[in-house]
């Protein structure tokens, strides 16, 4: 078996509707209704399902629990624009930005939470090259 890349993960969460507005206006994520109106949040190929934590939906994780992800998403941006960013978005950074080593190589990050508690890292390569 050869795995290709990452489809879909899926955040369990307290209220769809604030976890959607998050991550619509701070990661610009857009919004999906699918099957029997689920949420999902796409970016490039991937997307974010997104479980109520109150009614998980079948089959779900052993402990589907709210504010247990810590997520890495690379952007194009030079970081000091992520830090504009999330500054007027009102977002406080938990960490950064710091040297940290991605996939592919050196990447430099910030870090800082979701509605839910979940720690998200937003990085750039450093080099110019984007594997």
């Amino acid at each position: 078996m050869h795995i290709d890349r990452l489809d879909h993960l899926v955040l369990t969460v307290q209220d769809i509707s604030v976890s959607t507005a998050f991550y619509s206006q701070v990661l610009g994520m857009q919004e999906i209704t699918f099957a029997e109106g689920r949420k999902a949040l796409v970016f490039g190929q991937q997307k974010i399902n997104l479980h109520p934590a109150a009614r998980p939906i079948a089959p779900h994780a052993a402990h589907p629990v709210c504010g247990s992800a810590d997520l890495c998403f690379i952007v194009t941006d030079e970081i000091q624009e992520v830090l504009v960013h999330l500054q007027n978005c009102g977002v406080a950074l938990e960490a950064g930005p710091v040297s940290r080593t991605g996939a592919t190589g050196p990447i430099t990050s910030v870090y800082f939470r979701d509605p839910d508690g979940n720690l998200l890292e937003v990085s750039t390569y450093d080099s110019q090259e984007m594997p």
